[in-house]
């Protein structure tokens, strides 16, 4: 794997605009159904009470990995900075 120096505020600013842009995806997901909670859009996908939204309920379920992963690395960079 290739390592990159890069300066730390230019990396959490990507990571947040990440996020953002992250954020409006799931946004825009839930909306279309007429949902504000991602668990209970998934719920009512995974019980069948919402026709056809699987392909949308998984796409959702990647997004919200994909945010969960930027958060854990702004926990460690913290971490890491509090141990220093």
């Amino acid at each position: 794997m290739t390592q990159v120096s890069m300066n730390k505020a230019l990396a959490e600013n990507l990571i947040n605009t990440k996020l953002g842009l992250l954020q409006e995806e799931i946004d825009q997901i839930l909306a279309k159904w007429g949902y504000t909670d991602a668990a209970a859009f998934l719920k009512d996908t995974e019980q069948g009470i919402i026709k056809e939204a699987e392909n949308d309920a998984i796409g959702l379920t990647n997004l919200i990995d994909q945010r969960e992963n930027l958060f854990q690395t702004k926990k460690q960079w913290n971490d890491q900075e509090g141990n220093c």
